[in-house]
């Protein structure tokens, strides 16, 4: 067992870490942990977030896609975010809208989740859509069509 106290601390500790590998050094195992941290949030997040931990599955095959389908998603999520959602005033949109988080510098994962929600639900019931043909060009299609038919017809 490692327990971990800052300096700071008067009481207690502020991490224990319990290890059955009795070769290992201690900082070793420390930054074992220190990298597996980012590993085990990320799966945490992808499971709360984006369901993972909800999936019915009944096959051995859909069980075996499930989680890394759920954590190709969230990959893409975070390339969405930080090539197209990301704004300088998301964080401090963010203590605005939760004063508890009196600290907060960066968006977490679930307000990078969230953003993209609002992102893909506005541009889903904008009038005019980006890549979407305007109501005078679905016209004039239609025009072709029926001058085309006609010509065929005679």
């Amino acid at each position: 067992m490692i327990l971990l106290r800052d300096q700071d601390t008067d009481s207690g500790c502020d991490l224990a870490l319990v290890t059955t590998d009795l070769t290992t050094p201690a900082p070793a195992l420390i930054t074992r942990y220190s990298w597996r941290w980012s590993i085990d949030v990320t799966i945490a997040e992808a499971r709360d977030l984006l369901g993972a931990g909800q999936a019915h599955n009944r096959t051995r095959r859909a069980v075996e896609r499930t989680v890394p389908f759920t954590l190709y998603c969230y990959t893409i999520t975070v390339i969405w975010y930080a090539l197209h959602g990301h704004h300088p005033s998301d964080a401090a949109d963010r203590r605005e809208h939760a004063p508890w988080y009196t600290t907060k510098t960066d968006p977490s994962d679930s307000d990078i989740v969230a953003k993209l929600r609002r992102v893909t639900i506005a541009a889903r019931f904008l009038p005019t859509r980006p890549g979407q043909p305007t109501e005078q060009e679905i016209r004039a299609v239609q025009h072709a069509w029926a001058t085309a038919s006609l010509a065929t017809a005679a």
